[in-house]
């Protein structure tokens, strides 16, 4: 739908710009930034009408809801952690490296955790308890964090 709309206004000043010089120039970029806008509040409402179904479909389901702000956390420690590396500096790497591998690590876990606990996803883990998965993710995660104490040592 967005496409199209952009071709339909592109199209008549494209065609009215061969015709005349350089009166406009100034309406190409005037009705370039209209469809512009128009794509961000396309995108803007796609954005909000996605984030109200999330909210709709996890309503019930609290343990989802933790492993998503568990996650979106792990996303912003790492953004930190990258950030702080192109700034600050890296000197000791392996200390940085093993930081932003073990927020990676966890990261992936963590989302393998919410896809054995999602419902939807309940005929591909059709033996699988939650508590069993739970203590996978456990004894994963203590793996992971024993492997990048002895990566940094």
């Amino acid at each position: 739908m967005a496409k199209k709309d952009v071709k339909k206004v592109i199209k008549p000043v494209v065609a009215k710009s061969n015709k005349e010089s350089n009166s406009n120039t100034i309406n190409v970029a005037s009705n370039a930034a209209v469809s512009t806008i128009s794509l961000f509040e396309e995108l803007s409402k796609s954005v909000i009408t996605s984030y109200k179904q999330y909210l709709k479909d996890l309503e019930n389901d609290q343990k989802l809801r933790l492993i998503d702000t568990f996650l979106a956390f792990l996303v912003v420690v790492g953004i930190i952690q990258f950030s702080f590396c192109l700034l600050g500096g890296s000197f000791p790497f392996n200390a940085f490296l093993g930081g932003f591998s073990a927020t990676i690590g966890q990261f992936v876990l963590t989302v393998g955790l919410r896809l054995q606990n999602s419902d939807s996803n309940k005929d591909l883990f059709n033996g699988l308890l939650p508590e069993r998965a739970f203590g996978e993710y456990i004894l994963a995660s203590l793996i992971l964090h024993f492997v990048i104490i002895h990566f940094i040592n």
